[in-house]
């Protein structure tokens, strides 16, 4: 069948534009509305605000100062007592501290403990060797306790087996102190060789017997001694 509408009268092709044009209306519709209601009572005002006084935040300044406390009471009057005065007072006799020139003063000197020990060349006796003191002066005294001492050491010192066969020799210095009792004490080396010789050397100084002590004043005091000790192999 033949189609009698023309392009320009058929409403089909104008379909899309009748329906954008819906939509367009329909949109400002649509925000007139909004618009409408939201500033019904007119755009400048925005509601009304609520004041209560009681809601009021009171500023506190700062407080008056408290008032000065009172005054202290005043002292009581000082009450004077009047006491008789018939006390008795004791009368201190005080004893004269001078001396008669005829009075005779006795002068007590503290004898003081003295561990001092003197060397040899210092002392006014020196100490001897038992069996030494009848010799008639001080000097030969001396001289035969040097002598005795040696004789003493050749008799009792024993040359170390170990020492002996690795050939170890030498002169060794020992240091003791006589005490005031005449026992040898504190005896150490002052010069050594070897710890096998040094030992035997300080084992039998020793044994040394107990002598007569050193004597400074007139009495007896600490002494140190210092004998050599020639230990060599044949």
């Amino acid at each position: 069948m033949k189609n009698r509408k023309t392009y320009n009268a058929d409403a089909e092709n104008k379909k899309n534009l009748f329906l954008l044009i819906g939509l367009t209306l329909s949109l400002a519709l649509t925000l007139f509305v909004l618009e409408y209601r939201s500033y019904e009572s007119g755009p400048g005002e925005l509601g009304k605000m609520s004041y209560d006084d009681e809601d009021e935040i009171a500023i506190i300044t700062n407080r008056t100062p408290p008032p000065p406390p009172p005054p202290p009471p005043p002292a009581p009057p000082e009450v004077i007592q009047i006491v008789e005065n018939d006390l008795e007072i004791e009368e201190v006799e005080f004893e004269s501290t001078e001396t008669d020139e005829s009075e005779e003063i006795e002068i007590v000197e503290e004898e003081e403990e003295d561990d001092e020990i003197f060397n040899f060349a210092v002392v006014e006796n020196k100490p001897i060797f038992p069996g030494c003191e009848k010799k008639a002066t001080e000097d030969d005294k001396f001289m035969c306790f040097n002598q005795e001492i040696m004789k003493h050491i050749g008799k009792n010192f024993e040359f170390p087996e170990l020492a002996r066969q690795m050939g170890i020799q030498g002169k060794v210095y020992v240091n003791f102190v006589i005490e005031k009792n005449g026992k040898v004490s504190s005896v150490t080396i002052a010069r050594g060789v070897d710890k096998l010789i040094d030992d035997e050397a300080m084992r039998v100084i020793k044994k040394l017997p107990t002598f007569i002590p050193a004597k400074q004043r007139g009495k007896p005091v600490r002494m140190q001694y210092t004998v050599p000790i020639n230990a060599r192999l044949q």
